[in-house]
């Protein structure tokens, strides 16, 4: 029994110790700066540049939906098509982490991104690392794909847009919340990147939608089983998601989310259920939210052009089936 208690004791003070260092690390390194270079890329005056990051902050990369400064905000938008300015402070409750607020990208000069270079902005879109260099999360930027054009596109529109001062708060992390930042990869900047100079052309091809789904909107982030820690993939891509809060509008209950359907050509896939591209096309811009809570931003991928969609369509057909049938339900009902 004595030894016993002796090795107890000495496992209390290893864990004590180890505990200690976690601790200290953390504090040194949650809200770390990293050494990650500033992209060289730069805003154009092209016409047709603007244009198509106008496209791209509304459309695909539906942008609007995060950088408004609320859900009503955005609400009115997608009612009434009168876009909200993107001065940011969308309120995004993440516990046990905390809570984060959206950014300002309007370039007003002191609360917006007239305050950083081009470069610090293309490296948020491309490594989610923030202006003062320190990491944002992964999933908030899922840009680390986007073409060098498509950034450049994205920077000249945010920068013809009306400066609006607003001062957005700083994120509030938890306990939690801090040591996830320092230990979990989705807190750490993106640093392989795979961009190319130039987009695919858009036109209805799967090259172009594979593009669009990987690297503008982001279907893999929603559609895919990922580990909600290390955001491994755990499962075939595309093959379905785990399920999701519904947005948070009046009249919407909290209490059922959604769970993201399977996009591969397995029979019984949500895919299936389109007997052709037109068929796909038109539910997205025109078919609309089937369900108020639902987290898909159709009001954004409403405004894709013919020929993107179309190209989503052909890209997803070319993958293998894999997963299980996606249900006439989507929404799961969560426990109090």
């Amino acid at each position: 029994m004595r030894l016993f208690l002796r090795a107890l004791k000495w496992l209390g003070l290893a864990v004590g110790v180890l505990l200690v260092v976690v601790a200290v690390y953390v504090s040194f390194t949650w809200n770390r700066t990293w050494d990650v270079p500033v992209p060289d890329l730069h805003a154009s005056s092209d016409p047709a540049s603007i244009a198509r990051g106008e496209y791209l902050v509304y459309g695909p990369a539906h942008c609007v939906e995060c950088h408004s400064e609320s859900n009503e905000a955005f609400e009115r938008y997608a009612e009434t098509g009168q876009r909200p300015p993107l001065s940011g402070g969308f309120r995004f409750a993440a516990p046990p982490l905390g809570v984060i607020y959206s950014k300002n990208i309007t370039p007003d000069a002191e609360t917006g991104i007239g305050r950083y270079s081009d470069g610090q902005v293309a490296r948020m879109l491309r490594n989610a690392v923030r202006p003062d260099g320190k990491a944002s999360i992964r999933p908030l930027m899922p840009f680390g794909d986007m073409s060098d054009e498509d950034i450049v596109a994205i920077l000249s529109y945010l920068r013809t847009q009306t400066p609006v001062r607003h001062e957005v708060p700083e994120a509030e992390w938890t306990l939690i919340g801090k040591v996830m930042k320092s230990l979990m990869v989705p807190f750490k900047p993106r640093t392989e990147v795979h961009a190319a100079r130039t987009s695919p052309p858009p036109q209805p091809t799967p090259q172009r939608g594979e593009y669009l789904a990987r690297g503008v909107a982001d279907c893999t982030g929603c559609h895919s089983p990922l580990n909600q820690l290390t955001l491994a993939l755990d499962g075939p891509e595309f093959s379905g998601g785990v399920p999701m809060e519904p947005r948070n509008i009046s009249g919407v209950d909290q209490s059922l989310w959604f769970k993201p359907p399977n996009l591969t050509p397995l029979e019984g896939s949500a895919l299936n259920r389109f007997p052709d591209r037109a068929t796909f096309v038109a539910r997205f811009q025109k078919g609309g939210r089937k369900f108020p809570g639902s987290p898909m931003p159709w009001d954004c991928f409403s405004r894709m052009s013919e020929e993107d969609a179309g190209a989503l369509y052909e890209f997803l057909k070319t993958l293998p089936p894999s997963g299980e049938a996606a249900p006439e339900e989507p929404t799961v009902k969560q426990a109090n």
